[in-house]
């Protein structure tokens, strides 16, 4: 008597049919996980916002005679009791830097009609320091807008964060009052 031999697996047409059914949820998650990661990058620049606010006042009660610094560099010295006011991961997420922060650039600029209120080195941090200025405004851009973020975060010595495009901040920057 012969016996009947059994092949189990699965067909070709099977295989096609799983891997198929994989790619079309993929398809449908993969631009969620996306959206996603572009949310994270927003709200963390948001509290790298909230973050650079804080220093800049605590910056000019302890450090800068009442006035703001004026780059990230400058808030990141270590000034002679206790550490720097802003962590170094922030101050090396400068623009113009190759290393953002969880996808943002940020930068720290004079604001419109600021005067200076110390001259270099009269800061608390060191003989190389900056001027200190009445005003500051601070900006997180996307390293790649679209993909790592698409709004564009700022505030200035009043705390105040603001969103928006390039060009809102822009207009910020300039001076010019939003509506």
């Amino acid at each position: 008597m012969k016996k009947m031999q059994k092949n189990e697996g699965f067909t070709l047409i099977e295989l096609l049919i799983v891997v198929a059914i994989i790619g079309i949820i993929a398809a449908i998650a993969v631009p969620g996980l996306l959206r996603a990661r572009m949310s994270g990058n927003e709200a963390s620049a948001i509290g790298s916002i909230r973050t650079i606010a804080s220093a800049e006042a605590t910056f000019a009660s302890a450090c800068g005679g009442g006035g703001y610094a004026t780059t990230l560099a400058e808030l990141a010295k270590l000034p002679p009791a206790g550490p720097g006011f802003i962590p170094t991961d922030l101050a090396a997420a400068a623009v113009g830097k190759t290393a953002p922060k969880s996808g943002y650039n940020f930068q720290i600029v004079d604001g419109p009609g600021a005067a200076v209120v110390l001259v270099a080195a009269e800061a608390c941090t060191g003989a190389t320091s900056a001027a200190t200025s009445t005003k500051f405004f601070a900006d997180a851009q996307p390293a790649s807008v679209g993909s790592t973020g698409v709004r564009y975060f700022a505030t200035d010595e009043s705390g105040m964060i603001r969103q928006g495009s390039a060009g809102v901040l822009k207009a910020i920057t300039d001076g010019i009052p939003l509506q």
